[in-house]
């Protein structure tokens, strides 16, 4: 449109047609740093302020007018002249609640005064807004109606013109409740449109003769305000404001900022304390992602770096960097956490770098917050580390040179390689012992470290149940369950060696252990060097207790079978089936069946019924009677009508195969065993009689414990463990693994040294990863093992090997959360404010949580800050 008819003493606040006429809204501030660093001579408008008060008689407060189908946020603005002359000398509209109006081009040059300080002199031509400038601009649908009688302008920003979640944010930033608004006109169109309604300036639309429709381009609303180096003194002593310091503390009005081109929030009264306290959106299974962003994301010394001018030190030249891809992503996520009043942040473009350089978190599945932790912070170093070109160094060893020598010659040459801000206040030094367990040779290193992963104690250990029976004669005793417990990761000698404990056993004993399933054996338990985790929860292993002086003899296992009726298809049949634990005994002085047979009742004799058992003592007198307890029977069928029983003196003897199913050769009473010599292990089928049967308890002996019973419904006992006894398991000397051998110089061979860690130096920021997922080859588990960890006082000065004066206490800031189960559950953090202030970041949502909340099992990762007093 064409203004040239209009006053020339009002074209300063005209719209100028031949330019971008697009009307930018920004933070007073930032356009305010902009144009007071122009030239003297340049042409600078001043700006009209519109202003509404809480409570004012021309405006009344802020109303949001609901109806059934649309929302509407309404409020009025006055041109104030006298709040202009107030403000028009020093500080003029610093606060949070000042903003401006600006044209496109303005917005420009002013983009290109914040974008690098050090470009000032460069040609305006050449400049131009940047992908990443233009996705913190988003359009916001204003309509405006002028109230002559006031001489005010009406403003409703409805629903409906614009998306729900720009709607919110519009309901935030203007809100006149608390504090003045003030809205500073430079483009013109305000003024224009109060002074002239016959002409509709550019970017409005006549919707009737009493509104029109403006569009703003909101920018710099999601994120930080740069203060411009130099500037110390413009951001301090305003009246009404707060300045946040990054290292987690606040300073009052009169604060300085601290560091030059750092950001600095210019807030009104209350708004300090709400900063950083931004969810983040779940994208799909991100919560994972969200719960280490926000512990990072407050991270004091991070905050610090990456709110101020991070981008000079980002390494484009390191080939195992992401040429600062990972550290632009991760810095604006932090500057729109950490922007005032800023709504729940998506952090697609964040996720999206994260997939391209880390493939193994692409797609929507649930990872692991600690991995995508570790990621990060060696993406965050690599992308940052100030060492360009890193020179060769050679590794060596201690070689009985004094700890203190070697450690400095260490972190020396990793500083050499290795100098960011992430090495700066996360990285510590241990101590690695190894020794050789054949020559002796002891090799002394100084390791960095990010973070330190802790076992749980209470669950290095296994809980194991097993029962043990006596098959060594005449000693018979009923069956002992006994509960032992053994190394998580041990071997089966650690298991026989713990239940030979337990059970008491002789020096002229030995125990045999077997897995039962079925009624049957299907397996011995004999190598030593087998793992544990090959044995479940849900088996059932029985140890068999033998004299040595026996142990060559060969073993007979007896699989033990009665008659049991079974209802198949409506129709009653009889079937012989296994019952009871297998007897396991060795041969001594067995010559024929009638000796095997006593051999096996002597086994059972703990389980007769008092009755049986007196009147077999009378029986037992007469031998030719025992001899006659012979009784053929057909082949089994399941056919009760071709189906004999053993007669009623008892049992008949078959030899049969490992699971019992085949019944052989039916053996003699009073015949000798016809039994292979060279077998050392052969099985033999004991059918029981009714009448038999109900000699003995048989019930005694038919029921197994399970190795570890964990009932469905139950849970089990909650488990508690010191933070300090997670650190000392840590720190314990450990055989190395198989898989782990070491290349002894002295031996020139891989050999299984012990190896023990010691810390030597600690990091600013301490990051402990308590290890509560565990993997083998059969199974994945969870352990929920409640950790005791200090929240405001973790005292590490007993567990330092290296003392410098430095203090070892620290106070604990963020915690990262994982609740469910493996495979799925939920991530969280909860993140520590000042005093007795804790908030729970559940994705977009984020609440105050009271301190006795914190400790719970579901802590997984901890994050300590040290307590900088000087240790005495």
């Amino acid at each position: 449109m064409d203004c040239a008819s209009e006053d020339s003493s009002d074209n300063s606040q005209r719209p100028d047609s031949h330019k971008d006429q697009r009307v930018y809204f920004v933070p007073h501030r930032w356009w305010k740093d902009a144009q007071d660093s122009m030239p003297a001579d340049s042409d600078k408008k001043k700006g009209i302020a519109y202003a509404s008060f809480p409570g004012s008689s021309y405006a009344g407060p802020m109303k949001i007018i609901n109806t059934i189908f649309n929302s509407d946020l309404v409020f009025s603005l006055r041109r104030e002249e006298d709040l202009q002359h107030i403000r028009e000398n020093g500080e003029v509209g610093v606060s949070g609640r000042d903003f401006a109006l600006v044209s496109g081009d303005m917005w420009l040059k002013a983009l290109k005064w914040h974008s690098d300080s050090k470009n000032v002199a460069k040609d305006d031509k050449g400049f131009s807004a940047t992908d990443s400038d233009m996705a913190d601009v988003y359009p916001l649908q204003l309509r405006l109606s002028v109230q002559r009688e006031t001489n005010s302008v009406g403003v409703r920003i409805s629903k409906k013109d614009n998306a729900v979640e720009l709607f919110k944010r519009a309901c935030k930033m203007f809100s006149v409740d608390s504090d003045m608004l003030c809205i500073w006109d430079y483009s013109g169109q305000i003024t224009f449109f109060m002074s002239d309604k016959t002409q509709i300036p550019v970017d409005c639309q006549r919707q009737s003769d009493q509104e029109i429709l403006l569009e703003l381009q909101v920018y710099g609303l999601s994120d930080s305000i740069r203060c411009r180096e130099g500037k110390k003194d413009e951001m301090a002593n305003f009246s009404g404001s707060a300045s946040l310091k990054m290292n987690g503390s606040f300073d009052s009005a009169n604060s300085d900022c601290m560091h030059a081109n750092s950001l600095t929030f210019s807030l009104g009264p209350g708004e300090a304390g709400s900063l950083g306290l931004t969810g983040l959106q779940n994208l799909g299974n991100t919560c994972f992602m969200n719960s280490s962003l926000q512990c990072l994301a407050h991270t004091p010394k991070l905050v610090d770096y990456f709110l101020e001018d991070y981008v000079s030190e980002i390494n484009h030249e390191n080939p195992l960097g992401m040429n600062g891809e990972i550290a632009l992503g991760f810095g604006d996520l932090l500057r729109k956490l950490w922007a005032p009043g800023a709504s729940p942040v998506a952090p697609r473009v964040f996720k999206s770098k994260l997939a391209r350089f880390a493939p193994q978190f692409s797609g929507f599945n649930q990872h692991d917050s600690q991995e995508l932790l570790a990621f990060l912070l060696d993406g965050l170093h690599e992308d940052l580390n100030r060492v360009k070109c890193k020179p060769y160094v050679e590794v060596k060893d201690g070689d009985g040179r004094p700890d203190e020598e070697v450690a400095d010659e260490y972190w020396h040459n990793h500083l050499a390689r290795n100098d960011s801000v992430i090495v700066d206040v996360c990285q510590g030094q241990y101590k690695s012992t190894l020794v050789c367990p054949i020559c002796r040779k002891v090799s002394v290193t100084f390791d960095p470290f990010m973070y330190l992963s802790l076992p749980l104690p209470s669950t290095t250990m296994r809980t194991m149940t097993i029962t043990v029976v006596s098959g060594s004669g005449d000693k018979m005793s009923p069956l002992s369950p006994y509960t032992i417990s053994v190394p998580k990761n041990g071997r089966f000698e650690d298991l026989t060696r713990a239940l030979s404990i337990a059970c008491s056993l002789g020096t002229d004993e030995t125990l045999l252990v077997a897995e039962v399933y079925n009624n049957c054996i299907i397996r011995f338990l004999e190598d030593p060097t087998d793992s544990l985790s090959l044995i479940r929860d849900a088996d059932k292993l029985v140890a068999y207790r033998f004299l040595k002086n026996n142990a060559d003899g060969p073993l007979v296992v007896f699989i033990n079978q009665h008659m049991e009726e079974q209802f198949v298809y409506g129709k009653q049949t009889l079937n012989w089936k296994a019952f009871g634990i297998p007897v396991v005994a060795r041969f001594c002085n067995v010559t024929n069946g009638s000796d095997l047979r006593n051999l096996y009742l002597k086994w059972f004799h703990p389980f007769q019924n008092p009755i049986e058992e007196a009147l077999e003592n009378c029986l037992m007198s007469k031998e030719t009677e025992v001899a006659e307890m012979e009784v053929t029977t057909p082949s089994l069928g399941s056919n009760v009508n071709k189906l004999d029983t053993p007669s009623d003196e008892g049992m008949e003897f078959y030899h049969t195969d490992e699971k019992g199913t085949i019944k052989n050769s039916k053996i003699p009473m009073n015949e000798p065993l016809a039994i292979n010599g060279e077998l050392k292990l052969f099985h033999v089928l004991v059918c029981w009689s009714e009448e038999q049967i109900k000699k003995y308890d048989t019930q005694l002996c038919s029921s197994l414990p399970e190795v570890f019973k964990s009932g469905f419904l139950a849970k089990r006992p909650q488990e508690s463990v010191s933070l300090y006894k997670c650190l000392e398991a840590f720190l314990q000397e450990e055989p190395l693994g198989p898989e782990d051998m070491w290349y002894c110089p002295g031996c020139k061979k891989h050999r299984q040294a012990s190896k023990k860690l010691d810390l030597w130096r600690l990091p600013e920021i301490l990051v402990i990863h308590l290890k509560r997922f565990q993997y083998s080859r059969y199974l994945k588990n969870k352990l929920e093992t409640c950790v005791d960890f200090p929240l405001d006082n973790l005292d590490l000065s007993a567990y330092i090997s290296h003392g410098n004066g430095e203090s070892y206490h620290y106070t604990l800031y963020a915690v990262s959360n994982h609740y469910g189960s493996m495979g799925g559950g939920h991530y969280t953090a909860f993140v520590h404010r000042g005093g007795d202030q804790w908030y729970d970041f559940d994705d977009s949502h984020v609440n105050p949580i009271s301190k006795e909340k914190i400790k719970s099992s579901a802590a997984y990762v901890l994050f300590y800050r040290r307590n900088f007093e000087v240790s005495t």
